[in-house]
Parts: structure tokens; sequence; C-alpha cells
């Protein structure tokens, strides 16, 4: 099958990566559009040889998109279009229907409580949601959470398909060549004990817990690998909590790998993930990751635990911020005992191997396929 991705834009980030692992594994041929930004990953996804389409949108609400995206639909006979994230959707959707595309999917990757890609939804928002919803086929939950939010939003149970992200395990091996090259290249010290996170620096991902928390441990380095609006007040905490010189801002990086070498203990604070691929990461790159919430794992350990069964590394944080910094100190301690040692990779890692996410994508997309030559089929019967 002929397949577009409609994607929003192709910075550095979850969605973005996620759309990257899965083009390498679909037994199909694949195209991308990014209506904005195409950034690095766009990059990285024509150096695997896929054919990457540029539309410059002005701003979200660029009517001119349509056209465009309906000519490039039409023109390149594509019998699946596969949107992601909010604009793309809402976009993509409609363009396709124009277009009179066979199989319309999306997938839905970032819908938390009461907020869509780090912003706060309206009632406007989920309007358009739920209209542009109709006009495809399936929509792709990337965890039972998502799904829930989905369905609340009005999405029909039959209309969801749960397909949780995937994660080639390969690709965060450690190297101690990289947390080498990476510590000196942002100025830390190869003795230090570093804490890190990863993820969009906006206030949903509470990173300014890690840095009051961080305020309490002494001598330890915290790094945070990302960009976004929340930088510069995260600066100030970090120079309010007397911290300023032990908090480190690496900016976007096109692949997490390197930075997460760079690290002793991965924290992800925030309490609005609606997957948590970056704890994963960190789990395959043998760091005890604590975090707030994580979908995948949450849905594996049950009431009251601190984590899944078949995942020692990692470890669930208390509802509480004040407890954080008592956790890291734990967690610190624990590193001392295994003499800054690496975990072994845990075998949760595994159950989202990217394999299972493109085979699962494989077969939806060819059972709509399907269905939808079986109601053509019988419209002219």
């Amino acid at each position: 099958m002929r397949v577009l991705h409609v994607i929003t834009g192709l910075n550095a980030g979850g969605a973005e990566h996620q759309l990257r692992v899965l083009l390498r594994r679909l037994p199909h041929d694949c195209e991308v559009v990014t209506l904005s930004n195409p950034g690095p990953v766009a990059e990285a996804i024509r150096a695997d040889g896929t054919t990457v389409h540029e539309l410059t949108m002005k701003h979200n609400h660029d009517l001119t998109a349509l056209p465009k995206l309906r000519r490039l639909m039409r023109d390149g006979r594509y019998d699946v279009v596969h949107t992601h994230l909010y604009r793309a959707c809402l976009f993509g959707r409609v363009a396709a229907r124009l277009a009179g595309v066979p199989t319309i999917v999306a997938t839905e990757h970032s819908l938390g409580h009461g907020v869509i890609e780090g912003r706060r939804t309206s009632v406007g928002v989920r309007l358009l949601y739920r209209l542009t919803e109709r006009l495809g086929h399936t929509t792709v939950a990337v965890s039972d959470a998502v799904a829930g939010r989905l369905r609340a939003w009005g999405v029909r149970e039959d209309r969801i398909a749960v397909v949780p992200n995937g994660i080639d395990a390969s690709e965060f091996t450690f190297d101690p060549r990289l947390r080498w090259a990476a510590r000196t290249r942002l100025g830390i010290a190869q003795d230090a004990v570093v804490i890190g996170g990863v993820g969009r620096l906006e206030p949903t991902k509470h990173f300014d817990r890690l840095i009051r928390a961080v305020a309490e441990v002494p001598g330890v380095t915290l790094l945070l690998v990302g960009h976004g609006p929340a930088r510069e007040a995260l600066e100030q905490v970090a120079d309010l909590h007397g911290v300023a010189d032990r908090v480190v801002f690496a900016g976007a990086v096109g692949h997490a790998r390197e930075m997460l070498c760079a690290m002793d203990v991965f924290a992800s604070p925030s309490d609005s993930e609606t997957f948590g691929l970056a704890v994963l990461e960190a789990l395959a790159c043998g760091l005890p990751a604590l975090y707030a919430v994580c979908p995948p794992l949450d849905e594996l350990t049950s009431p009251g635990g601190h984590g899944p069964p078949d995942a020692p590394g990692a470890r669930r944080l208390s509802a509480y911020p004040e407890a954080l910094p008592r956790t890291l100190r734990a967690e610190l301690a624990c590193l001392t005992e295994r003499r800054g040692g690496r975990l072994p990779i845990p075998d949760v890692v595994a159950r989202f191997d990217t394999g299972r996410l493109a085979a699962s994508i494989d077969l939806l997309y060819r059972r709509l396929a399907g269905h939808t030559l079986q109601h053509v089929e019988g419209a002219h019967g």
C-alpha cells in the first residue's frame, strides 16, 4: 500500500521519533508530509530513505494548507493517510476525505487530562476534534489511558484501537564513550553524579519539582534535555534555589541516547504523560527510572505497587512532590552500592518493541482497507 503520514512538525519530540521508528518497520511504500517546522527528525527520516514533503503553514488556522494537502494526496494516489498530532489530524482528515483517500487513520499521541500536546483544551478544541474525527475510520490511542480520554471526548469505542508506542532498545544501549563525550561537551565532570530528565520544557512536565528536589540533595548535577517555553522560568527557579551552577540545560537533541548515557538516575516528575516513552528509553539504557506517571508501566502495576514486577529498575514516585528529594536520596544510595554500574535491561522493555508496533499498525491498515473495499463493492453491487 501507498501510505502518506501527515504530522504537524518534525522537530525533536516523542511523536516525531515514534513516526521515524514506525517508518523503518512498516512493510509499505510510505511518504511523510510535515505541515511546519521540519526540524532534525525530517532530516533523519530522509536519511533513512523516506520522502518528506514540506508545507509551510503560517499559523495554526492557515486554511491555504487544505488545498495543498488535497492536491498532494490526489497526485500521490495514496491508499492510506495516517495523521499524527492535533493540527495534522484536523487538516489531514479533511484533506484526505476531499481527496477521496480510501482509508484514513489517526494516532493520538498527546491527549492528557485537560491538555493536548501540553496546551489546555477548550470547548472549541474538543468540538473541532470530534467533528474531524468522524471523517476518518480509526483513531489509534497509544495507551489505555488515552483511549479512555478519547471516549470521554465522545469518540465511539468501535472507532478506537489501542496500539502502544514502540521502542528499539538497541538504539539506547549504554556506551561509556558516549557518556564521556556528552559530559565533556556539556562541561559536566566525569565523576559527577547526574540526575536527568528528558522532555519538552513546559509547565505540565513539572521539571521545577525536580529542580527544587535537587536543591535538597547536595553534590548532584541535574541535566535537563529538551526545549520549550518554560526554560526561562526553570532557570529562574534554579537561581532562586541556589542551584543554577548545578542545573545544566542541554537543549533539544536529535536522539536521546547520548544524554541518557551521561546520566546516573532518570526522573520524570510529569503527572500528565500519555505514554511516558522516555521512561522506557531510560530503562533500555540501564538507568533506574523514577516516574510519576507512565501508562504502560502503570497498567502493569498492581494498586499500591511501586512499579511493575518485570521492571525492577522502575520506581513510581509518590503523589506528594515533597517526597521527591527523599526518593532521589534513596536511589543515589543504591547507585553507591552498585558502584555506579548500570542496571540490566528489564523484561518490560521488550513488550514495547518497535516490531510489535509496526505489525499492529500494518494489521490495522489491512483490516481497514479490506473493510473499505467490501463497503465499496456492496454499494456497487
